[in-house]
């Protein structure tokens, strides 16, 4: 009765209300339905969500400007256009903005979040919703841990401790709330050590390699992600950059690349995971293996025979291999 109720009074208002940026795709709720079972066609299932956007490059706009307000981290753009100047892209380029997702394959309860593709979900099971936002990620050197953990705390305006080892670079203990403050203005405590999720004094950081290993969020998203979740909800953090996802019986992977450099061989566990999935006779090959070595980070139909790519190539766009630039 009580997680209803908390359901009811405080989420839902949340998910829906108007009082954001309608542009900030992070803001929505996305419904989804879970295959039936492994390898087999099922009508109804659905775990790819959102919708391709367009956007045309406005005078003195930056990809980082564009990426927050479509509700996207700076790579999550960058991949997809890798030869475009991301401080001086050519105005009046029009670009594909790639807001669509593959919800990762998780038990899908709490929040979910995926280093590889630095992005959170939170899945609000009972009712088949999920949102989810860009998130910052730690440094190789300090690599956001991987693991179950849960919500054990929650802060408005916290104060920073600065861990020990942290000190002789800041020269202090701590930074107050104010924003200045690393954490910005919400702080959501993990049971691990002093990781958490929270939001930032530095907005371009999201969607990329930043943090000592906690997970950070645009100021907005941490607004609005705050009262939605509670103390004892779980938490999921895992490593896959490689996700299957479905419409109906189209099949859809996501690639992003290794950024922690844990796979030795990423073709190999790409094919590895397909057999797993028992997809591999359902797919078309050659556009699986194309999506692996590009990785450009957006669902592609891989479904076999007549299968058509969402995000093919449109008159009047520039070419996705020539923005690229894989090197």
């Amino acid at each position: 009765m009580k997680a209803r109720r908390f359901l009811f009074v405080v989420i839902l208002p949340f998910i829906f209300s108007a009082g954001f940026p309608s542009s900030s795709l992070a803001f929505g709720a996305f419904l989804y339905s879970i295959p039936r079972s492994r390898g087999e066609t099922d009508s109804r299932a659905l775990t790819v969500v959102g919708s391709e956007r367009n956007h045309t490059i406005q005078p003195n706009e930056t990809l980082l400007d564009i990426a927050r307000k479509f509700g996207l981290g700076f790579w999550e753009l960058k991949a997809l256009y890798r030869r475009l100047d991301p401080w001086i892209p050519p105005e009046g380029l029009k670009l594909t903005i790639p807001a669509m997702w593959v919800l990762p394959k998780t038990r899908r309860e709490g929040i979910v979040i995926n280093v590889p593709e630095m992005r959170l979900y939170l899945f609000l099971k009972s009712i088949h919703l999920v949102k989810t936002y860009p998130v910052g990620i730690g440094v190789l050197d300090g690599r956001t841990p991987l693991g179950t953990f849960h919500i054990i705390g929650k802060v408005e305006n916290p104060t920073w401790y600065i861990p020990p080892s942290l000190h002789k670079k800041y020269r202090r203990r701590s930074v107050p709330p104010g924003p200045e403050n690393p954490l910005g203005n919400r702080w959501i405590s993990l049971s691990h050590n002093r990781y958490g999720i929270h939001g930032t004094d530095f907005p371009w950081g999201v969607g990329r390699l930043v943090s000592h290993g906690c997970i950070r969020l645009y100021p907005e998203h941490i607004t609005n992600l705050y009262p939605l979740v509670r103390v004892g909800m779980p938490v999921e953090i895992i490593y896959e950059p490689i996700k299957f996802g479905f419409r109906g019986t189209r099949i859809y992977i996501e690639a992003h690349e290794d950024i922690y450099r844990y796979i030795p061989n990423f073709l190999r566990y790409g094919f590895a995971k397909l057999k797993e999935e028992k997809l591999d006779k359902r797919v078309d090959l050659k556009k699986f293996t194309v999506a692996l070595v590009e990785r450009t980070g957006i669902p592609i139909d891989i479904t076999k025979q007549n299968g058509e790519n969402e995000f093919a190539d449109k008159p009047g766009l520039l070419s996705r291999r020539e923005l690229i630039g894989k090197p």
